[in-house]
């Protein structure tokens, strides 16, 4: 047990190294599960990563035969996957479903694309697989291995430290000498981005890096004179916060000096024109249609809760990178939300834009392309959602305000929802396959009681064949994702410019 215990922490310690190591330099999958860790080497071709059948078959007791015409059958406890050269469809238990490549030859080894091992491998294995592509990080089993990303920000002369680690993982905050060590309640640790640069932290943090399996350490600087740490929960991650206290230096302990004899030149005029730039757009909200129980539209092998969470996740980690913006979402696992609570998140977190994804379904097969639909009310929404009432302030006297009934509260944002719908329609054109009808409103209840500009999108067919196979790919996915991107900055630079 000792001996398991030693190989565990050596093992874990080479994930932890290995996110920080240019993948490049290591191309290579990092295998982590209770029994240890070992790294699957990834082949590149064609700028596709692929992994070796026969190395995942002695990792996952795998039986591989090569059949004639083509055909690959890998059998694992009686289940088969079923690959055919030159087809990205595979049979797993009778169920086809899509890989982002065929198989491909190297000699007398065959070689899969590395998402085999989650869209095929995952779903006939007995214990939970997940790959993690972005950090070549394999997971097999039930281990606590959450991402964690790190913010340095600097706030007045002191600065902020704000460690996230999604799904949450508590974590405990202890100084030993020059460093902090921030400790986590976890088996290892999935860090997305880098150590912090000397450079970037004043002379209050040096660094942060990796110094085992669960445990960050903070190298700190010659301003550094005290911190205080606090954890709450975020969304779906744990936030820890480390605010650092900057020693006071001799010009700042040294006495006011005496005004001048002679007053300061005024300061220039500015221009009548000149206001301070605002920000726009500082949350959004994507909302992944169904989960749990709730499937949603089902094609041959794809689920619509399946693809709505799969799209809400690359859209999130685009919006967040490139923009700068807070993106929350309405569910991110495979739970049930209601549906009233899907713009309550958004509304209680005074979201500036509420996105809700879906694919369709229809009776005709033919039937494809996107859609993209704002809120619509009968005649008599609009004088329902505006009475005026007379209340009393705290300075004395009435102000009216307007009363907004919960599930009209999106009658106030009509006009922005359409025009975010049309720059989405714009943006979709060459990239998305568009219905006959790409633009339409509807009584959407998700959307009917958002408090801010809110959309729905259809982003296709799951019942035609043809576009199933499109949608579950990773190119329309990117397309998609980047019309949406897209369509976000123009209504954003649209709102700036003083239409909102």
């Amino acid at each position: 047990m000792q001996s398991r215990s030693l190989t565990l922490l050596f093992a874990c310690a080479i994930v932890a190294l290995a996110v920080l190591v240019p993948f490049a330099q290591s191309p290579a999958l990092t295998l982590l599960s209770k029994d240890g860790t070992r790294q699957l080497p990834i082949a590149i071709v064609s700028n596709q990563e692929f992994v070796a059948l026969d190395d995942l078959a002695g990792v996952f007791q795998l039986a591989v035969h090569e059949e004639g015409q083509g055909a690959i059958t890998v059998t694992y406890h009686g289940r088969t996957i079923v690959l055919t050269a030159d087809q990205s469809l595979a049979s797993v238990a009778g169920r086809l479903i899509s890989l982002p490549a065929p198989p491909v030859r190297n000699g007398r080894r065959w070689l899969v694309p590395v998402e085999f091992i989650s869209r095929a491998l995952g779903p006939i294995y007995d214990s939970r697989i997940d790959l993690r592509k972005p950090s070549h990080l394999l997971i097999v089993g039930d281990l606590r291995v959450p991402r964690v990303t790190v913010r340095y920000d600097v706030i007045g002369t002191g600065a902020r430290l704000t460690i996230d680690a999604t799904p949450r993982a508590t974590s405990t905050v202890s100084q030993d000498g020059d460093h902090l060590t921030v400790k986590f309640d976890a088996d290892a640790l999935d860090i997305t981005n880098p150590p912090l640069p000397s450079q970037g932290a004043q002379g209050l943090v040096l660094a942060v890096r990796v110094a085992d399996p669960t445990t960050l350490v903070v190298d700190l600087g010659p301003r550094f004179a005290g911190f205080r740490a606090a954890s709450q929960p975020v969304d779906a991650a744990m936030r820890q916060v480390v605010d650092f206290i900057a020693a006071q230096t001799d010009a700042q302990a040294a006495p006011p000096q005496p005004p001048p004899t002679t007053a300061p030149a005024p300061p220039p005029e500015l221009p009548p024109s000149f206001s301070p730039p605002v920000p726009t757009l500082r949350t959004i909200v994507v909302d992944p249609g169904h989960g749990g129980d709730d499937q949603g539209a089902q094609g041959e092998t794809t689920k619509e809760k399946d693809l709505a969470m799969a799209v809400a996740r690359r859209l999130k980690a685009a919006i967040e990178s490139r923009l700068g913006v807070r993106v929350l979402l309405t569910r991110d696992d495979d739970r049930l939300v209601p549906i009233d609570d899907r713009p309550a998140l958004a509304n209680n977190n005074k979201a500036d834009l509420f996105i809700s994804l879906h694919a369709n379904a229809s009776m005709r097969r033919s039937a494809s392309g996107a859609t993209v639909y704002s809120a619509a009310f009968d005649s008599n929404a609009a004088a329902q959602a505006t009475p005026g009432e007379r209340v009393p302030t705290f300075g004395g006297g009435l102000r009216e305000i307007d009363l907004v009934p919960w599930d009209l509260a999106q009658t106030r944002h009509i006009d922005e929802s359409t025009m975010f719908a049309g720059l989405l329609e714009r943006t979709f054109r060459d990239r998305v396959p568009l219905a006959n009808r790409a633009v339409d409103r509807a009584p959407l209840r998700v959307l009917q009681s958002a408090n801010m500009p809110a959309v729905l999108i259809e982003m296709g067919y799951l019942t035609n064949p043809e576009q199933e196979k499109l949608l579950s790919g990773d190119s329309f996915q990117n397309a998609l994702v980047q019309s949406v991107y897209d369509a976000i900055v123009r209504f954003r630079d649209t709102i700036a410019g003083g239409t909102r």
